[in-house]
């Protein structure tokens, strides 16, 4: 298995946190998040990880290099801020598989890779999706349903339990673009939620914990909640 991590956002909101490092790097019971993330996929088996790099990208190449635990990584810089979709649309075509994960470096899915990647590589579809459930999904917005496809979005706001986007795709690599994109663009808003009932997908879903690093509140619970997972990672997961 490959994986692509998008690792070059600014992170803004924890600017004030991370002292001269970027968002993937943060600091999380004494390690970088992303040195937590990197093991998790090392145990998962994958072999190989592209990072894309952007705000502060030599602080991550400094510190990995070419390989982490057996794994190879590869690093492609985004001279300019690309969005997650031009940065996803710039790397996949490197990989060397026919498909690849497609995570990002400041979100914990505690999931189980391999049967996401059979759910995938049985079905034929262009893109598979890890959906979490959460008990208030008001910060994320949500999911509906139908089966074991996506019918619709739920806006941001709306409180209670469901499933959300987990930020965890799996995506062919020939992946069929919409023409008109700029060439920096959100893969949520400018592909996912206009597009996705339309296209060829499939959905994974993941009772493991999750946790989005991004806002300080729960970067303060990574300390302890994430602290914990690292060393015993589970992997609940159900599928259709």
């Amino acid at each position: 298995m490959e994986a692509i991590v998008l690792a070059g956002g600014l992170g803004t909101r924890l600017r004030s946190r991370l002292s001269g490092v970027p968002k993937p790097m943060a600091p999380v019971g004494g390690r970088p998040f992303l040195e937590i993330l990197l093991d998790r996929l090392v145990e998962a088996g994958f072999r190989r990880t592209l990072l894309s790099v952007g705000y502060l990208g030599n602080v991550i190449a400094d510190h990995f290099g070419s390989s982490w635990r057996g794994m190879g990584l590869d690093y492609v810089v985004e001279d300019s801020p690309l969005g997650t979709g031009g940065a996803i649309r710039r790397v996949l075509p490197l990989v060397e598989e026919t498909s690849a994960f497609v995570l990002n470096g400041d979100t914990w899915l505690d999931a189980d890779y391999r049967a996401m990647d059979d759910l995938h590589r049985s079905s034929p579809v262009d893109l598979t999706l890890a959906l979490s459930r959460v008990p208030d999904m008001a910060r994320y917005g949500g999911i509906e349903l139908n089966g074991d496809r996506v019918a619709g979005f739920i806006e941001k706001g709306r409180t209670g339990a469901g499933w959300i986007n987990a930020g965890v795709y799996i995506m062919s690599r020939d992946f069929p673009w919409p023409a008109n994109l700029a060439e920096k663009f959100s893969f949520e808003t400018d592909v996912l939620f206009p597009l996705l009932p339309a296209l060829r997908h499939a959905v994974f879903l993941s009772h493991g914990y999750f946790l989005d690093i991004g806002v300080p509140e729960d970067l303060d619970r990574a300390q302890t909640e994430l602290g914990n997972l690292k060393r015993a990672p589970s992997a609940e997961a159900g599928s259709h």
